[in-house]
């Protein structure tokens, strides 16, 4: 049964005893600030006892007393409620104030900003996002046993409530602030859907998310719409966009819809070469392996151009099909050769292995979800997970060389209006 706090008139607590549960370990260190004020909690009820009593006295006087306070205004009785302290639901019991005059109650202001939780869902929501199961919040949040509103419903809905504010937060984010220079795209799988997600690489070095779409399959109409609505909210692409993809058709084709020649395309080498890999003999694939990664090594593009074609000739006697796979769109893996930063940038942009570590990151928080109920819960579970994740993100290596890009894809563009109005002439 649970035990209630009678706040009296000087705000005295009757049972002020913190019997605290072990926290659990995997989430112990996710909201230090949260602890030290659950510490405090028995202190806190005594100052909510103390601005209640102090309300309740400018607004009847003193108690025993005929004088002070607002004509009419009189004690009534003890209403038993509930306060917020960090985040934990408490209860107490508090003076009510009636108006005899009008015949109404009298609210106390104290106790209804009290009764709001306002950041109370933050801890909650980090703790469940890093694993801790809402059917097991109770037994493992640290609290004092008076503490309710922890139950596995109470705790889902508080959890729905923050995911949907990141979900809102990340769609209505505006892109203006952030100078992005290079755009991956690539798709992370929740059931039998596909989340294409838009990771922006600033000028200064800085992963942004931008956005993600759930589409069944990676095709032209989904994706020229979510990069319409990138565009929509403020991603700069005149400049010049450098676009990282794993070689989906329907990326390729979204993008040159919505970008025009302003997004420069760089297919991911490792994707391309674990292509042609699928269309040989395991005892072929370690040689061709290391002979396309030597050949993608190469600095300048005219090097790696003759390397690739003498692994090609070898390819012919091998496996036709394999050749065919290795000329689909190899001219937008050496993107970067051409432009000439391959030394500088190939390390970090070559692939779409800075989407594919933030997959990971992802799979941490979301791979726990046993069963995905609506579309709804998974936007909000990935947007949370992506919003966690970013302040975590790393500037990519070589980043003191993307001004060089920026340069590089305006003369690119530069070349191409050349190239445009000397055929038109």
């Amino acid at each position: 049964m649970k035990r209630v706090f009678r706040l009296q008139g000087k705000g005295k607590l009757k049972d002020g005893g913190l019997r605290g549960l072990a926290m659990h370990p995997e989430i112990e260190d996710v909201n230090t600030t949260v602890t030290l004020i659950q510490a405090l909690i028995p202190l806190g009820l005594r100052a909510v006892g103390e601005a209640l009593a102090a309300e309740v006295t400018r607004l009847v006087g003193p108690r025993y007393s005929r004088t002070g306070g607002i004509p009419g205004h009189v004690r009534w009785c003890h209403q038993q409620g509930s306060v917020y302290l960090a985040d934990q639901k408490l209860p107490i019991t508090y003076q009510r104030v009636r108006d005899r005059l009008r015949k109404t109650e009298v609210p106390l202001t104290t106790y209804q900003q009290l009764q709001l939780p306002r950041q109370a869902d933050a801890g909650l929501f980090r703790k469940v996002l890093l694993g801790l199961s809402c059917r097991n919040y109770e037994v493992c949040a640290e609290t004092v046993p008076e503490a309710f509103g922890l139950s596995p419903s109470s705790v889902s809905r508080r959890f729905i409530r923050a995911s949907a504010r990141q979900l809102q937060a990340l769609q209505e984010r505006r892109l203006e602030p952030y100078d992005v220079v290079a755009l991956l795209l690539d798709g992370k799988t929740f059931v039998e859907d596909s989340m294409v997600i838009a990771l922006g690489i600033t000028l200064t070095g800085e992963k942004v998310i931008l956005g993600f779409v759930q589409t069944a399959t990676e095709n032209e109409t989904v994706c020229a719409a979510f990069l319409q609505e990138l565009v929509e909210r403020g991603l700069r692409v005149e400049q010049g966009l450098l676009c990282i993809i794993d070689g989906a058709k329907g990326l390729r084709k979204a993008i040159q819809t919505v970008f025009g020649d302003h997004g420069i395309v760089q297919r991911c080498q490792w994707h391309k070469r674990e292509n042609v890999l699928a269309y040989l003999p395991k005892g072929q694939r370690a040689s061709v392996r290391r002979k396309l990664q030597a050949a993608y090594a190469q600095p300048t593009s005219e090097a790696a151009t003759r390397a690739l074609g003498r692994l090609r000739q070898e390819l012919r006697l091998m496996n036709e099909s394999a050749v065919k796979s290795l000329d689909e769109g190899l001219d937008e893996t050496l993107t970067l050769h051409r432009l000439g930063l391959f030394p500088q940038l190939g390390v970090s942009l070559k692939t779409t292995n800075c989407l594919e570590s933030l997959h990971a990151l992802l799979g941490q928080r979301t791979d726990k979800v046993d069963r995905w109920r609506s579309s709804d819960q998974k936007q909000r579970w990935l947007a949370a997970a992506l919003l966690d994740i970013e302040p975590r993100l790393r500037r990519i290596k070589g980043f003191r060389a993307l001004p060089l890009l920026r340069t590089a894809l305006h003369a690119e563009l530069s070349g191409k209006v050349n190239l445009a109005k000397f055929h038109v002439a």
